[in-house]
Order: structure tokens, then sequence, then C-alpha cells
């Protein structure tokens, strides 16, 4: 099966010839090895170094020099909305303290549809509506592209008399 290896981001994306699209939602658009098909039929094996968010407009190097398309597949959210700036930081605090993925824009944040969770926003002042899009959530402390080090070993040795 022919690997694609490498991203191409969509602002550095030149000629090439794209010969098929892939779309994902924004859980499969964050993968390092995985067997897919486009939507072409497009059968290969995306085998990246390291786990890698895949945005919408990116492309997909085949080993072979062509590329597959990366498209954000529309999903089910809600489109969360506040009355003033400082009561949708207040939303995002809550949303945030639940860890949920989500997207924070200009004046509203999206997340995915949950109904209790949109409950929670109405109940707090703001409004939750159901909306269908590409979603885009935020990568977090640790994303975007550079290593952080997880090495935690401590010397647990005390000596109890």
């Amino acid at each position: 099966m022919i690997r694609a290896t490498r991203v191409i981001r969509r602002d550095r994306l030149g000629s090439g010839e794209i010969v098929d699209r892939i779309v994902l939602d924004s859980g499969d658009r964050h993968r390092r090895r995985m067997a897919m098909r486009g939507v072409g039929g497009t059968a290969f094996l995306l085998d990246l170094g390291e786990a890698t968010v895949l945005e919408d407009g990116d492309a997909l190097a085949l080993e072979d020099g062509r590329l597959v398309w990366v498209e954000a597949a529309p999903e089910a959210l809600l489109e969360i909305r506040a009355p003033s700036p400082l009561a949708l930081k207040r939303l995002i605090w809550h949303i945030g303290n639940r860890h949920i993925p989500a997207e924070i824009g200009e004046e509203m944040v999206w997340i995915a549809h949950d109904h209790v969770l949109a409950e929670m926003v109405r109940g707090l002042g703001g409004s939750a509506e159901p909306v269908t899009r590409p979603f885009r959530p935020e990568g977090g402390a640790y994303a975007g592209g550079h290593g952080h080090g997880h090495d935690h070993s401590h010397d647990h040795t005390h000596a109890h008399d």
C-alpha cells in the first residue's frame, strides 16, 4: 500500500497533482498512522513521524508525489454565545473546566453537540444553538508541533526509622 509520509500545509501548497480528497472529522484529523481511503477510492497508509493535526485545506503527500486534499467534515456542534464578552469568557471557563474540546471564535465558541452542556450554558445565561459545520478545536497547551518531554522520573526513596 502506498504511504503518505508528509503533510503540506495549505499556505505552502504549490502545484502538485491532487488525485483525491479525504473528508475527516476533528477526531480523525489528529493522527500519526492509519489506513485511509479517499472519496475517489485512493487507498493509502497515513504514516507520519508523529501525531499531527491535519487542517482543512492541507494535503497529504504520497510517496510517488501525488497529493490527497484534506477536507474537514461537517459535524453536529453547539454554537454558544453570551450577552457580553465577560459572560462568554465565563462560559468558556466552565466548558474548559470540563475538559471539553472547544473552538473559540471572536463572539462565540463551538463544542460537540451535548444536551447536558447546552442546558448548563442556558442556565448560565448563554445560548446554545445546534449547528452543522467543520470543527476546529483548540489544540491545547502542549499542541503546536513542538516536542514536550514528559519524563517525570523521581526518586521516591525515603528513610523511615
